[in-house]
């Protein structure tokens, strides 16, 4: 009899993470190795447990799931990982596959698509979600529509991670302890998000930014 799969999940959320490890522990030839709520008890568990593929929800306690998600593209070349997500966004699908993602599903679609996703995944094959993939495939074959893309979309990852930030309310302080960095530098970030984004005032920055969240995560 063949080995089980090992699979990590790292949401920070205990009701939505205990479904979708009976989901997958009903599964003859899966088995949930290990979950996590933040990316330092993920990055212990990942040591410990080995597993062959992360699922991992992009907004997590206290950190951000695009961290360990670099950091298994750059140092756990072996392990796959699909990406939860609230975000419906194109931009955000890319930013996930361009970062190393095999897989990327919305949450409201887990519990239909994850098994499926999952086996894809293990087979060699990235799985998207099929309304993301609509949205890609329209961005990529419709050329008049790109001048129309949101400015957000010009902004890096880390200035996005700092965008959002904005738009739920951290000040400069907070975020800059959150994400190990100078007060001047997120300083400098901001500039360049409003620099981006057109954005004359800080509070037209913080205006944008909740709204951008609110029509994102909706």
């Amino acid at each position: 009899m063949s080995l089980k799969k090992k699979i990590l999940i790292v949401e920070d959320h205990p009701i939505f993470r205990m479904g979708m490890c009976e989901l997958i522990n009903q599964e003859e030839d899966l088995v949930v190795c290990g979950s996590a709520e933040d990316v330092s008890k993920a990055k212990a568990l990942i040591k410990s447990e080995q597993p062959e593929l992360v699922i991992l929800d992009l907004s997590l306690k206290n950190s951000n799931g695009m961290e360990l998600l670099r950091d298994l593209t750059n140092y756990h070349k072996h392990i796959y990982v699909l990406v939860l997500s609230m975000h419906e966004e194109s931009l955000h699908a890319e930013r996930c596959l361009l970062a190393g993602a095999m897989g990327y599903v919305m949450k409201h679609e887990a519990i239909e698509s994850v098994i499926k996703a999952i086996r894809q995944i293990f087979d060699g094959k990235k799985y998207i979600s099929h309304r993301i993939m609509e949205n890609l495939v329209n961005k990529l074959g419709d050329k008049s529509a790109q001048g129309q893309d949101s400015p957000v979309q010009s902004l890096t990852d880390r200035e996005l991670e700092i965008f959002q930030m904005i738009g739920k309310g951290f000040s400069s302080g907070p975020i800059a302890v959150q994400l190990n960095l100078s007060v001047k530098t997120i300083g400098a970030h901001r500039e360049r998000i409003k620099q981006k984004l057109g954005l004359k005032t800080s509070s037209e920055m913080v205006r944008y930014a909740v709204l951008w969240l609110e029509t994102d995560l909706c």
